[in-house]
């Protein structure tokens, strides 16, 4: 048999074809993500918006919000709400930037000695509303609710990606339905921060998990930007990464670099707020005088948590029923802590799991805003995902609907009109 030079040539092309990379088709590509992603965004906006009516429904039949002053819970509509308390603040940086300082309260003697000053609140959030309402031509409380609303869809992607991950698809799916009607889950569609923390603190342990170091790190940083309560997050990337150094698994430059960059947003924030205050401690004398809130060792958790349950409101800012909800939240974290741990998650969960929870517990603060505090705490969706994995998905549905629905009351209403969020 012979061979021409025409075969040699066609053979020859073939095989150029068959060894040669294949470029991937972006709509393929599109069309596998879409697939793959697209029921983790079904599942997380459906319930959010499912819990999203329920708590503008019960604004609406309350009208308590019409007779508050707009800062404080009130407004001309119920969405108004949705931008009070926290949200103003956010606005009058977006609009205004900063001008930090410590102005004392003429003849004030108890907790509150220093006139608030919007220094308290870190900048990532307020920089992301200014960009989106210049770059959209939203107003400020338009682009504050549409970077909240993305960046909750962007946490509902970590929080799944990890639980995958570490126990299937299934439960990826049900870890991020929780994170929409978990206690507290009433600020990710506000202007608030926390939706961006959670985001950043989800992708942070995701890039650590998968040995993404610099991304790590620098997904960090920008969480120490928007969050104090970012250096659970940081010691979680320092433990993991000396872990890794100890068993030589990624070189020595990339877990370095990751623990290295990490601080950096937090540390350049609270040094700038220092340096125009005229004092590298204002951020925290700010926080103390002005809202009370401060390390007290637990001693004020303590207080609300053997108050409660005896019906007792003489412990320091008693909201009755948004902290009945609280103490359940504690509760129910200290349940599920030993159940995380039996199910052995990457250390970078873990600490910045217990971490979290010391740095919240740990604190002074109003109370009532503890089950918003513990949403970075996620790690602890995990034995319930776990457990929901087992449900078809329509029961999954079902089961987190009901929670939904009720979560306009104490995940929403209970925070925003009941508490002080």
């Amino acid at each position: 048999m012979t061979t021409t030079a025409t075969d040699t040539s066609s053979w020859n092309a073939r095989l150029h074809d068959h060894l040669a990379p294949q470029s991937p088709d972006p709509r393929l590509q599109l069309t596998r993500t879409a697939k793959h992603f697209g029921p983790v965004l079904a599942m997380y906006g459906t319930l959010k918006l499912i819990g999203f009516a329920s708590f503008m429904s019960l604004l609406h039949s309350a009208g308590k919000y019409r007779t508050k002053n707009p800062r404080f819970g009130g407004g001309e509509h119920p969405w108004d709400v949705l931008a009070s308390w926290d949200g103003w603040w956010y606005q009058q940086i977006a609009a205004h930037g900063y001008h930090p300082e410590l102005v004392p309260v003429r003849g004030a003697t108890g907790l509150i000695t220093l006139e608030g000053n919007s220094a308290a609140f870190f900048p990532l959030y307020p920089a992301l509303m200014r960009l989106t309402s210049e770059a959209t031509g939203l107003g400020l409380y338009g682009a504050g609710l549409l970077v909240s609303i993305i960046a909750s869809f962007a946490a509902a992607l970590g929080i799944y990606a990890i639980a995958d991950h570490l126990a299937g698809r299934r439960a990826g799916l049900a870890a991020a339905g929780l994170w929409a009607v978990w206690p507290g889950s009433g600020v990710e569609w506000a202007v608030y921060s926390d939706s961006l923390y959670v985001a950043l603190a989800a992708w942070t342990c995701h890039a650590v998990i998968n040995r993404r170091w610099l991304t790590a790190g620098l997904l960090a940083c920008a969480a120490g930007l928007n969050r104090p309560t970012a250096v659970a997050l940081f010691a979680a990337v320092a433990v993991a990464a000396i872990l890794t150094l100890r068993r030589r698994q990624d070189g020595v430059i990339r877990p370095m670099a990751a623990l290295a960059v990490a601080p950096i947003g937090l540390l350049a924030y609270l040094g700038w707020v220092g340096h125009r205050m005229g004092d590298y401690t204002g951020y925290f004398k700010l926080q103390s005088g002005a809202w009370a809130h401060e390390w007290d060792y637990g001693r004020q958790t303590l207080d609300v948590l053997t108050s409660v349950p005896v019906g007792q409101r003489d412990y320091l800012f008693a909201w009755p029923f948004a902290d009945l909800i609280g103490v359940g939240v504690v509760l129910l974290a200290f349940a599920l802590l030993p159940l995380l741990i039996r199910l052995r998650p990457p250390a970078v969960l873990l600490v910045h799991t217990v971490l979290t929870l010391a740095l919240i517990l740990g604190s002074q603060q109003i109370f009532s805003n503890v089950s918003r505090y513990l949403l970075p705490a996620f790690p602890l969706f995990l034995p319930l995902a776990v457990a929901l994995r087992r449900l078809s998905l329509t029961h999954q549905f079902m089961l987190l609907g009901v929670a939904a629905l009720a979560s306009g009351s104490y995940a929403g209403y209970a925070l925003f009109e009941l508490g002080v969020p």
